[in-house]
């Protein structure tokens, strides 16, 4: 049977199951019980047999780094995550709200830029991103949303309190897992939902797709909406063609499109149909061979011009990505109170922007109890956490912080939450993020669908996929079901 007595130790680490040494939080009190009369052998071979079906049915992963560009799964941990209604609902609007100045900022920032004006940004951190689109000066987009699809990052930092560790406005990925991690847990583990009145995910598709029909032009009665793939060789294909067949659009590759006259068309066996919103999953760089990269296969010629000329959304809009450039990430709060006049509900982690000569020092001599990230850097890449990091390691980074400071921030080592976790056969504890999903159409929407991913090395603080993390269902209890 699996112990679930006695909580581990976790140090200083928020545990998430336990509130003390010996007792489950209200969430987690039937779980504990269903867990204690599982055997630990049917719990592993579960798992085994979890996997291997992910891996049938193409959930995998490519990680580019790698010579080899193997295809992984994303290893499935059986131990949900679970919030009352009451926890989920303060994520919720804190995500909401934090969309909400993120799209308002991107409005700004590409006309007016009062907030720059204002000198509440500085300017210069805006105009040296790689990742502000000089070509969107001056771009209406339709209907003022830039944002569609988003995934905010969150920790729990040792007090338990939410923290946004950063934001992911350009083609946010993992709802797939989401999806499938309820999915294949109702099938192999029925017994651990015994007890549970549980909001659904499966209606993510649903609500999503009707976003999207809410970023056509006006006068498509019944948008035509199609998601654009970069190909079968991308790391999240499987996503794009699981979210294509679940909205029941078509999957296109930019060689299925063609722009006639400022209109984009799809190329059918009936022809040529009208189309109406783009859900992109490809970068900004590849969307147009005529405006940005000219040696792009994965766009369509003239698509810039349909969405100048608004006669196609899309989702998200060119040049989100300067509000995923983690030198903005410490201005968020500021951007909540500039543009919404409301004081953040989800609190940043304190950053420090090695562009500042001060803070660049300090950082350099204090590397061994920091982490850094490039400021464009994803999927935990081009990181350095200090306590882990040996002494040429952190020598590397002093190098290539002086040699390129714009392009680093740091900030403290925040101790992720800690949640149970199953390790070679046993219950230990592992640490935790959260990637709540945010929907902008008419309004924004935060479905009750987040995934959890866990970083199953032991003392491990990463959880990206490609770092070797999981991902755990996440659970959010039903209005009648708030138990905490």
């Amino acid at each position: 049977m699996l112990d679930l007595a006695q909580r581990p130790d976790v140090g200083d680490v928020f545990d998430e199951f336990f509130a003390d040494a010996t007792t489950p939080r209200p969430n987690y009190v039937r779980l504990a019980q269903t867990l204690a009369a599982v055997e630990p052998d049917a719990l592993v071979s579960g798992v085994r047999a979890i996997n291997a079906a992910l891996l049938r049915r193409g959930v995998t992963f490519t990680v580019y780094a790698e010579s080899t560009g193997t295809e992984r799964i994303f290893p499935f941990d059986p131990i949900p995550r679970i919030f009352s209604h009451a926890e989920w609902q303060r994520i919720a609007k804190g995500v909401e709200q934090r969309v909400r100045a993120l799209n308002a900022f991107l409005c700004d920032v590409y006309h007016e830029a009062r907030i720059l004006r204002e000198g509440r940004i500085p300017r210069e951190l805006v105009y040296s991103s790689d990742l502000f689109a000089r070509e969107m000066l001056g771009v209406r987009v339709l209907h003022d949303v830039y944002i569609h699809v988003s995934g905010i990052d969150l920790i729990r930092d040792e007090t338990g309190t939410a923290r946004v560790l950063e934001d992911n406005v350009r083609t946010p990925s993992g709802i797939s897992y989401v999806l499938e991690n309820r999915d294949v847990l109702k099938r192999t583990f029925p017994q651990l939902f015994d007890g549970y009145h549980i909001e659904p995910v499966d209606d993510y598709p649903l609500r999503l797709l009707r976003t999207l029909r809410e970023a056509a032009p006006a006068g498509a009665r019944e948008p035509n909406v199609i998601v654009l793939t970069p190909g079968i060789y991308n790391s999240a294909y499987y996503e794009h063609a699981m979210l294509a067949r679940s909205m029941g659009v078509p999957l296109a590759e930019g060689r299925d499109l063609i722009v006639v006259d400022n209109l984009v068309y799809l190329r059918t066996t009936r022809g040529l149909q009208r189309v109406d919103v783009v859900y992109r999953r490809i970068d900004d760089d590849f969307l147009d061979p005529l405006y940005f990269r000219g040696d792009s296969t994965l766009g369509v010629a003239g698509f810039m011009n349909a969405y100048r000329a608004g006669n196609v959304g899309l989702a998200n809009a060119i040049g989100t990505g300067i509000a995923d450039d983690k030198a903005l990430y410490r201005f968020v709060p500021e951007m909540i109170r500039f543009y919404l006049r409301e004081e953040p509900l989800l609190d940043n982690v304190e950053t420090l922007d090695c562009s500042d000569p001060a803070s660049r020092r300090h950082v350099i001599d204090n590397l061994e109890r920091l982490v850094v990230k490039r400021t464009n850097g994803s999927g935990g890449f081009g990181m350095l956490i200090g306590p882990a990091s040996t002494a040429t390691q952190r020598a590397e980074f002093a190098r290539l912080i002086d040699a390129d400071p714009r392009s680093y921030i740091a900030q403290p080592v925040i101790q992720l939450s800690s949640h149970p976790t199953l390790a070679d056969g046993v219950l230990a504890p592992r640490r935790i993020d959260l990637r709540p999903f945010a929907l902008y159409g008419k309004t924004v929407d935060v479905p009750p669908a987040a995934l959890t991913r866990v970083a199953l090395r032991e003392g491990s603080l990463v959880v990206n996929s490609s770092q070797g993390g999981g991902s755990k269902d996440t659970w959010v209890l039903a209005a009648q079901d708030n138990r905490a």
